[in-house]
């Protein structure tokens, strides 16, 4: 396996007294998926926005297809697609029109109406919705269409910000699937979560983030056999009482 996305002491302050992302280092390979979990505020979304040079770092770097975010984005982000908590697409639009738009933009141009239709399928979005417009879909609904134009993108890393927000269980198992089917692709996986349970079914490395800090990382096997709900309480009271 090869690093696809990486963090090489990454870190970003706002002031003195607020740390958003502090020395962090972790790495995902080609076909791995890395579930990081925290609470609000730990510093997810920032690792995310670093990545996507959303935000610049103070100090390190973010790494997509060795390429360092800050310093090359347009070239960094060809090689990650991404979809966020609340996916932000055209209401107007349907979701075909939607798949359209966003491919083109990112220089697909060569997909069909039946493209769309099979990957708005395997995200599990039914035919009878393919034709409506986004302002009528449940925020689930939208989520599977940011979903579906993060894998038209085709890229060796697919960043995910609280992916399973919105999603009933069936459509989170459906979910799960999918992911299991891109890892098997080989794609590169970072997924912010606060669902313990997927993050322990589908991950093969596990990551804790508090206060910017990351506080724990395990793999898959070293998990096995342990309640890591209870692992991930206990840790982050024990790591709060030592701050």
């Amino acid at each position: 396996m090869s690093p696809i996305l990486q963090t090489l002491n990454l870190s970003k302050h706002y002031n003195d007294t607020v740390i958003a992302v502090n020395n962090l280092n972790l790495t995902v390979n080609s076909g791995e998926i890395y579930a990081l979990l925290g609470g609000n505020g730990a510093g997810k979304t920032t690792t995310m926005n670093l990545f996507l040079n959303f935000v610049e770092p103070t100090s390190g770097s973010a790494m997509i297809n060795g390429i360092e975010s800050h310093k090359e984005p347009l070239n960094a982000k060809k090689f990650v697609a991404y979809v966020s908590e609340n996916v932000q697409l055209y209401g107007q639009f349907t979701a075909i029109q939607n798949l359209d738009f966003f491919a083109k933009i990112g220089g697909k141009t060569t997909y069909s109406s039946k493209d769309y239709e099979d990957v708005l399928l395997r995200v599990g979005l039914q035919k009878e919705a393919h034709n409506r417009k986004l302002n009528e879909f449940s925020k689930g609904m939208r989520q599977k269409c940011g979903i579906a134009i993060a894998i038209l993108k085709d890229t060796p890393a697919i960043l995910l910000d609280e992916p399973t927000s919105g999603l009933d269980p069936k459509a989170g198992m459906e979910f799960s699937r999918l992911l299991r089917e891109l890892k098997a692709e080989g794609k590169a996986i970072l997924m912010s979560t606060h669902d313990i349970f997927r993050a322990k079914e589908i991950a093969d490395v596990i990551g804790i983030m508090n206060q910017g800090n990351l506080v724990l990382e395990k793999k898959a096997e070293e998990l096995e056999g342990i309640n890591l709900e209870n692992l991930y309480l206990e840790f982050m009271a024990g790591y709060m009482e030592m701050n």
